[in-house]
């Protein structure tokens, strides 16, 4: 499995029962290790018309290029990866694998913004959603943890990571989620600003003078934790005890508590709620934090097992109405499935 970031590159080597073999560091130690029979890449924007993986091939590259301004800053390192891959093992099956196709039955209500149909029509504005390899998996995986069946189920994941989203999945599906258009809408991460008024952006513009260029690098890399608290780490805000660190530690919780109620709204209820992602599994008192506002939708979680949870885990409280856990990321599962999926399918 592939995944290029914005600023990173993960790969790993699964077998066919999803055991992890390897993790090269680069892609030249790729053919160091058993051969693979198939490469699965997770690209980050697949657009409206890339709804689930695909075998790729000339055409197929050709339209992942064309979407590169809906993900500058992840589209082209996609790209490159698939580039890269094929030059050290030519004629390996690749397959791509989008985090936008779990959200591209979102409801209207919840798909569609409340802008000119010609602006919608012309440039396909819509919320996308992002992370849905993530949210498929957690989703999925909590009803194993909790012994339910996907179809009645109602789980709020929560994808907290330097990129951080919320994702309601009702009956196996996405049925609303917190990223939009791009990946700055919704909660506070670590250096993205997250949802802001648009009016304050267009004020900075007209009145203090700041071009496009100078919003998107702000809101993209010089905002969210890094500029409540001096450092993007969320460790660190954790282990700090002044009041920069404490009112970031607030605003994150704050809203991340109120996009968690929200997702609970969306589907009329919670049964489960998950955390997965960097900070979602590592960090028990942000998980703690949000708990203790969600008291109100049956939210309680045992600070023992919160404690000391590690890999997948139940941090519930006895008795308590939703079941609270911790689920380790496996975008790699997700992308693996995908791949075989459709190699199944060629293969006729």
């Amino acid at each position: 499995m592939v995944n290029a970031g914005s600023s990173s590159l993960k790969l790993s080597l699964l077998d066919s029962d999803d055991t992890v073999l390897a993790r090269p560091r680069s892609v030249e130690e790729i053919p160091d290790l058993p051969a693979p029979d198939a490469i699965g890449h997770r690209i980050v924007h697949g657009g409206r018309e890339f709804t689930e993986p695909v075998l790729i091939d000339d055409d197929v590259e050709r339209r992942l290029r064309a979407l590169v301004d809906l993900a500058p800053l992840h589209q082209p390192k996609s790209i490159d990866g698939i580039d890269a891959v094929r030059a050290v093992l030519p004629g390996v099956p690749e397959v791509a694998c989008f985090d936008t196709a779990f959200h591209a039955g979102l409801p209207p209500a919840a798909a569609t913004y409340a802008l000119p149909a010609a602006w919608r029509e012309k440039y396909g504005l819509r919320r996308y959603g992002f992370h849905g390899l993530s949210h498929a998996y957690a989703a999925r995986r909590a009803a194993e943890l909790v012994g339910a069946d996907t179809a009645g189920l109602r789980v709020v994941v929560c994808h907290l990571g330097a990129g951080a989203s919320l994702c309601a999945v009702a009956g196996g599906r996405s049925v609303d989620t917190t990223m939009g258009f791009t990946p700055l809408e919704g909660l506070v991460m670590a250096t993205r600003s997250g949802s802001v008024d648009p009016g304050l952006l267009l004020w900075l513009q007209q009145r203090a003078g700041l071009t496009a260029d100078d919003l998107a690098q702000s809101l993209e890399h010089e905002s969210g934790l890094l500029a409540l608290a001096g450092t993007a780490d969320m460790r660190q805000i954790l282990a700090r005890d002044d009041p920069d660190a404490t009112l970031a530690l607030e605003i994150y919780l704050h809203r991340l508590r109120d996009r968690i109620a929200g997702m609970a709204a969306a589907m009329g209820g919670l049964d489960a709620l998950v955390f997965t992602g960097g900070v979602g599994e590592h960090a028990p008192e942000v998980r703690k934090g949000a708990a203790d506002g969600l008291a109100f939708l049956g939210v309680r979680i045992d600070p023992e097992r919160n404690a000391a949870a590690r890999a997948d885990a139940d941090i519930g409280a006895p008795g308590a109405a939703v079941r609270s856990l911790v689920v380790t990321a496996r975008e790699d599962v997700e992308v693996a499935a995908g791949t075989r999926a459709v190699l199944r399918t060629a293969s006729g």
